[in-house]
């Protein structure tokens, strides 16, 4: 047996709830391995920021089709027949919905906008803790995927599976290594410790553990809801994206190297799912 069939039958034989824990809290410190390349480096070229954050944007749009919408589809067909695009279309809806209105509420700034174009509700607090919580932001559907699609992976559920759960945990992983260093440098450009901007860089995607079992939760107890929390989570990671990663990396003379940077995260996104999952 191959360590990723070992990888898949473990977390097959463990509560979905506790394997969505475990694969967020992966994620997590990936994020934070990433945050920790702060003590290592002064300063970070802004296209080197712009690449990492159009990564971030390719692996959330590909990881919202291949690992969240088609396996809704594909649900709703069997399990609303009558209505199989009604699941998905509601769902990512109010996914997006959802984001835009905590958006509109939690104050917050995104990395490479200025002190001026604050966002959400008004406040003092300081441009740390705001470039920390649009981060956050990110990371709220990230959660929720990973913990939806195991929690339907362990109804047996045609199209969630426990691969493709893993999987999702992996890409996601993958872009929060570099997000970590992209929250971290620029709060270390500001002036901020090393220490504190570890520190902060971390703690942005500490909400992923708590909603990725908060999906899975809801999931398990409530089957008949896995095709619209699949397709939600996709809707939230589509508005991050678009609300947010991509008008971060227009902002500057590096479009063209933060778009390749969104191709590259799409590309390896597909090729785990597709290969993997």
């Amino acid at each position: 047996m191959t360590f990723w069939e070992q990888l898949v039958q473990y977390f097959s034989d463990i509560d979905p709830v506790l394997a969505a824990l475990y694969a967020t809290t992966f994620t997590w410190l990936l994020t934070a391995a990433g945050a920790s390349l702060v003590f290592f480096f002064k300063s970070m070229n802004r296209g080197v920021l712009d690449a990492m954050l159009g990564f971030t944007g390719g692996v959330m749009v590909a990881a919202s089709f291949w690992s969240l919408l088609a396996p809704a589809i594909e649900m709703s067909e069997r399990m609303y027949p009558a209505m199989k695009w009604m699941p998905a279309a509601v769902g990512f809806l109010f996914g997006a919905l959802f984001i835009f209105g905590l958006d509109k509420v939690m104050p917050h700034l995104h990395i490479n906008f200025g002190e001026d174009e604050k966002e959400g509700m008004k406040t003092q607090w300081h441009r740390t803790t705001l470039l920390v919580l649009a981060i956050t932001l990110h990371n709220i559907p990230e959660g929720l995927a990973v913990g939806v699609l195991f929690g339907g992976a362990a109804h047996g559920i045609e199209g969630a599976t426990i691969a493709g759960a893993i999987t999702l945990a992996i890409g996601i992983g993958i872009q929060n290594f570099p997000e970590g260093f992209a929250v971290a440098m620029p709060l270390r450009r500001q002036g901020v410790s090393r220490r504190k901007s570890f520190w902060y860089g971390q703690l942005s995607a500490i909400v992923e553990p708590v909603f990725g079992v908060l999906g899975a939760v809801a999931v398990v107890y409530m089957e008949p809801i896995l095709p619209f929390a699949l397709a939600f989570a996709a809707g939230a990671m589509i508005y991050v994206v678009v609300e947010e990663v991509i008008p971060e990396t227009q902002r500057d003379k590096f479009t063209d190297v933060a778009v390749l940077g969104f191709i590259g995260g799409f590309l390896v996104m597909m090729i785990l799912d597709v290969g993997l999952g």
